[in-house]
């Protein structure tokens, strides 16, 4: 267990205790989580050979996108795995993450499935026919932040902390556009 699992179960300790949940409810939750974790296939054991290679259709926003992947009858949207970019209403900023994306993707990708959200979008990593992991290219140009609630990479913490000391793109300037969530909440609170 590396120290960000340690402290995302902390964390999840305290919660529990807070509702006032019994301890062996806690513990039990815990047990399971830790088990799930050990067992869960990480994106490094898929290989590019066995991801889907898919036609891309539409470039939504900064981390998402629809493709058409092979033996697939409906569209498929794809939510980039590690990564938040702004909305595409934190204007200047969420245009140009899509932007940047578009002028990266090409018509093709090679589609690493990890997961699927709640949404029931694909959450994966994307490279495209060059093999450039489009993820980490995002964060690397500073059009994206690492979204460390779900990403553990180190790779993606070390691209964004580079942006960051060159101050390229939303670490150019202060504001909630470098924390996408954050904004989105906000959004939420004021409605």
């Amino acid at each position: 267990m590396n120290r960000r699992q340690f402290n995302t179960f902390l964390k999840t300790f305290r919660q529990l205790r807070r509702r006032k949940y019994p301890m062996f409810i806690i513990v039990g939750i815990i047990f399971t989580s830790f088990l799930f974790q050990t067992f869960q296939i990480s994106s490094q054991d898929f290989s590019l050979d066995s991801s889907s290679e898919c036609k891309v259709l539409k470039v939504y926003d900064g981390d998402t996108i629809t493709v058409q992947c092979p033996n697939e009858p409906k569209k498929t949207r794809i939510r980039f795995h590690c990564i938040d970019t702004p909305e595409m209403r934190q204007e200047p900023w969420g245009e140009q993450a899509r932007d940047y994306l578009r002028s990266i993707t090409g018509d093709v990708i090679h589609l690493v499935k990890i997961d699927k959200d709640r949404y029931g979008r694909i959450v994966g990593e994307v490279y495209n026919s060059d093999n450039i992991n489009l993820n980490l290219a995002q964060v690397e140009a500073g059009q994206a932040a690492v979204y460390n609630r779900y990403c553990e990479k180190d790779e993606y913490i070390e691209a964004e902390e580079r942006a960051k000391q060159a101050e390229l793109g939303i670490w150019s300037t202060p504001g909630l556009h470098q924390t996408p969530w954050k904004w989105r909440q906000e959004q939420r609170k004021n409605k």
